[in-house]
């Protein structure tokens, strides 16, 4: 068996076909690894470029990573067992004040389905959960804002991380629609994604 139609199952969306494409893999003795590897990241690699090349729209984006995340429930406890390490971790949440969350939502599931270990804080996050999540060994901190209203308290948090202590020793990158990388720069984050797809590629780049 190779992973060419589970790979395609991905990309086309189709949940069941994916679950169903995972569980035949490791029936036919395929190792978790390689099936997370050669099958989902690499699928939603191809998801983001097409996305990026506007080949692809979110909503497609959205219904790939869902797939996706179908497969890779079924993945986890086989990825653990095999002791399979996360590419790192990124602690995710829309900043305070800030309810919105589809965005937030994508990011996590391109991330998931890039092999990082993702904690999703959710929204309306405070600075000291942002610092708390820091503390408990996020390497990343991905935060979100969709309103310029909110924006500030992604300011208010990088100096909550400095206050604590811990600005050294986790990269801070930031997104959301009023967003931008001057902004990113001005208040001392790591990087600054536009949407779901460079996220990936930023994650990677601050801590692959």
């Amino acid at each position: 068996m190779d992973l060419k139609k589970l790979y395609q199952d991905v990309v086309d969306g189709n949940a069941p076909e994916v679950q169903a494409g995972v569980k035949a893999a490791l029936e036919a003795g395929i190792g978790a690894e390689e099936i997370l590897g050669s099958g989902l990241i690499a699928a939603m690699a191809e998801v983001g470029q097409r996305y990026e090349e506007g080949d692809l729209f979110v909503p497609e984006m959205l219904i790939a990573a869902r797939a996706m995340q179908a497969g890779l429930h079924i993945l986890k406890p086989y990825l653990a067992k095999d002791d399979v390490k996360a590419a790192g971790i990124v602690a995710i949440g829309t900043v305070k004040g800030d309810l919105h969350d589809i965005g937030k939502n994508l990011v996590a599931m391109m991330l998931e389905g890039s092999g990082y270990e993702v904690r999703d804080l959710g929204v309306d996050v405070a600075p000291d959960a942002f610092v708390k999540a820091a503390q408990e060994g996020a390497q990343l901190i991905g935060m979100s804002a969709l309103l310029t209203t909110t924006m500030s308290n992604m300011e208010v948090t990088v100096q909550a991380l400095k206050a604590a202590g811990l600005r050294d020793s986790v990269k801070v990158f930031i997104g959301g629609a009023p967003v931008t990388q001057d902004y990113a720069d001005k208040i001392g984050a790591d990087g600054f994604a536009a949407d779901a797809s460079s996220a990936t590629r930023m994650a990677h780049q601050l801590i692959g």
